[in-house]
């Protein structure tokens, strides 16, 4: 098993739900307000005066398959929305209750 932690721009709360849906993974947590700056090149996320936008992020835990797929499929979104920032990060899960 896998957990996948995904943060992005709020704007892609529904694109990122609507991967999730495509790919039949049901259970996820969400957190609507993240904040933060990307490590390379991404503008802060603060909800501030300054800094206005924020972030979401969403925590799925899935298979070994489903993580491989998801993350190919977030590559591709953020191909295509690479102004609003979204990264991944993928850890193994050792166990479930």
């Amino acid at each position: 098993m896998k957990a996948v932690f995904i943060s992005y721009g709020q704007s892609l709360i529904e694109p990122v739900e609507h991967l999730l849906d495509k790919l039949h993974i049901r259970g996820f947590t969400r957190w609507m307000e993240t904040f933060g700056r990307g490590s390379e090149r991404g503008e802060p996320h603060y909800g501030t005066h300054a800094w206005p936008s924020k972030n979401a992020s969403t925590l799925a835990i899935v298979g070994d398959d489903e993580a491989k797929h998801l993350l190919e499929a977030l590559r591709h979104l953020n191909e295509q929305a690479d102004e609003q920032g979204l990264n991944a990060f993928v850890w193994t899960v050792e166990d479930k209750m």
